[in-house]
């Protein structure tokens, strides 16, 4: 008879000036998870008493962080904050809550960090020699600033040697995600993100672009239902004529719509999105490359090989193999 899991601690850092969905990004990735029966326990923690967030949102006192017993493969995670506090001197004199920081990752608690929770985390000296990421706009500082850190640019997340770091806000969903499915399984992390409505769970080599976020800066109703259904219906094989009568408009009209609001056409939209499903599927060793093409729409592996060798080589992103 074989026992029950033992159940794992995520512990959630609270910050001073936290931003909010840095923090309640991932706690709902975690809480879910403890929903669909994982083994669990969501704890939070504080090295000050008065908590209030960028947006000003008054918090309650939560435990301070002196009273956590952490076990090796717990996961404390360290939200962003408003970079006034960070560059401030209060953060620099948290000496207690910096050293053991770095005490609990030498007993193998894993450190997980999202946006600017990153200089923090760089402050505590765990940056050091390992590769990391943050928001965009503080790559450049957090590399000035901590010139011993090795800064990636364009990445959703990284983990180097048992420390997590990730950009911006959703970026910090990404990684949770990730992370779940590290110890539970990708069956399991699908049913999280379905739960969270999220369409497709980047990886770490994912650009902080998205395709899913890029072309949907307007307001045209009826081209946000085209691109929900081509995101829904990938594999399927549809004219425009067929995809026109989705949304009840011309299939001129359509395609002009299509145009002016996201700057590329129809059929160009839909090969990015293949792509990048096709990036997705690509991190799953059980898949073979025609199995990827058949699920991602293409015709074959050879067609999905020809056109990502023409992504790779027109806008430097990953090659295939």
């Amino acid at each position: 008879m074989s026992s029950a899991p033992s159940t794992q601690q995520v512990i959630f850092v609270v910050p001073p000036q936290v931003h909010v969905l840095d923090l309640t990004g991932p706690v709902q990735v975690f809480y879910e998870a403890v929903e669909y029966g994982a083994p669990y326990q969501l704890r939070y923690c504080s090295f000050q008493h008065q908590l209030v967030s960028s947006a000003g949102l008054l918090m309650g006192p939560v435990q301070p962080f002196t009273q956590l017993q952490l076990q090796p493969d717990d996961l404390l995670f360290i939200p962003g904050m408003e970079m006034e506090y960070i560059r401030s001197t209060a953060l620099k004199a948290e000496h207690g809550f910096l050293t053991r920081i770095r005490e609990q990752h030498r007993k193998g608690v894993i450190i997980c960090s999202v946006c600017t929770g990153a200089f923090l985390v760089a402050q505590a000296g765990l940056l050091d020699g390992r590769k990391c990421t943050t928001h965009w706009k503080r790559l450049a500082e957090l590399q000035t600033t901590y010139p011993r850190v090795i800064t990636q640019p364009d990445r959703l997340f990284v983990q180097d040697s048992g420390v997590y770091t990730s950009a911006g806000v959703t970026a910090g969903i990404d990684m949770a995600l990730a992370i779940l499915e590290e110890r539970q399984g990708p069956l399991f992390v699908s049913k999280i993100a379905r739960e969270l409505v999220v369409y497709l769970r980047r990886g770490p080599h994912h650009s902080q672009k998205s395709v899913y976020l890029d072309y949907r800066n307007h307001m045209n109703v009826a081209v946000h239902q085209v691109q929900d259904w081509l995101i829904t219906h990938l594999q399927t094989r549809i004219t425009l004529d067929e995809l026109a009568q989705v949304v009840g408009m011309s299939t001129r009209n359509l395609t002009r719509a299509f145009r002016k609001e996201t700057g590329i056409s129809i059929h160009d939209y839909t090969t990015l999105l293949r792509l990048e499903r096709a990036r997705t599927l690509r991190h799953n060793p059980g898949m073979t490359m025609e199995a990827i093409a058949q699920q991602c729409g293409f015709q074959n592996a050879r067609q999905l090989r020809r056109i990502w060798q023409q992504d790779a080589s027109t806008n430097r992103t990953q090659s295939l193999i």
